[in-house]
């Protein structure tokens, strides 16, 4: 793995520093947008809406829209000025139980290793967090964005658990929670033992992703019936033989020059003779 973060943990007077490293991978199979008849690539292009011109990236800015539709234009610049005091540390805020956090609020998940000299005192946090039962809620910067975080411990590793904010979070506001909807009690004993039945102990390596499993069999079923278009090169112009192309410049010059001398000459002004 390869770190995208270095930074250190910040806790109280202590420092610990350490690396970031991103803690899950999506294992999706992934596609282009291909044209259907040739399976040439479809590119996109990055064009301004007003003049129709594509424009270079160095060009792009972030924009802020308006009510009215105006747009604020912020620069790297203006970023670069904005607060961000846990931009290179994870701050610890305090330790809570870890039921108190509810799963809603987790976002995305990585793991932390010591760096160098940071070994210490990093197993000496891991330890007794560990010992606690509880995790720490932090705030820390990443992609130029303050979040809150979880810090736990998992088979002796610290994961960092990035949190939304509190009015990030929907409320389920629906209309049936309004509603006085009666269960009897014998519908609650049954839903309760169809639950006990089912319950067991939870090993993820028991589930897999049947879907990717049967597109990634198509896939290699229309490898095997040579179902494979290999897209081609867009053609190229052969080379410009100077020395030609300006005999033709001049074989088109001498022909409009004789088509002008062969048309007749405009009336001109003035009286009769």
């Amino acid at each position: 793995m390869r770190s995208i973060w270095n930074g250190a943990i910040s806790f109280g007077l202590v420092t610990i520093p350490v690396k970031l490293y991103a803690a899950t991978e999506e294992r999706d199979v992934t596609f282009h947008h291909v044209h259907r008849d040739d399976g040439g690539r479809i590119r996109y292009r990055r064009v301004c809406s007003l003049d129709g011109r594509e424009v270079p990236y160095v060009d792009v800015a972030k924009g802020y829209e308006l009510p009215n539709g105006d747009m604020v234009v912020l620069t790297e610049e203006d970023f670069l000025d904005l607060p961000l005091p846990t931009k290179r540390r994870i701050e610890v805020l305090q330790f809570t139980p870890a039921d108190q956090v509810d799963p809603i609020y987790f976002d995305r998940s990585y793991y932390l290793e010591p760096d160098e000299g940071g070994a210490k005192p990093y197993v000496l946090l891991r330890d007794a967090l560990e010992r606690s039962g509880l995790v720490g809620v932090v705030k820390v910067t990443l992609r130029q964005r303050e979040s809150l975080g979880a810090l736990r411990v998992r088979q002796g590793v610290f994961v960092l658990e990035t949190m939304l904010w509190p009015d990030e979070v929907r409320a389920p506001d629906f209309e049936f929670l309004q509603e006085e909807v009666r269960v009897r009690p014998q519908e609650l004993a049954m839903a309760g033992a169809l639950i006990e039945t089912m319950t067991g102990d939870f090993d993820p390596a028991a589930y897999t992703d049947s879907y990717r499993r049967a597109l990634l069999e198509g896939i290699e079923a229309k490898i095997a019936g040579a179902q494979v278009v290999r897209p081609q090169p867009p053609p190229q112009p052969p080379p410009a033989d100077l020395l030609e192309v300006l005999r033709e410049s001049v074989e088109a010059a001498k022909r409009n020059r004789a088509a002008a001398q062969r048309e007749p000459p405009g009336p001109e002004g003035g009286g009769t003779a």
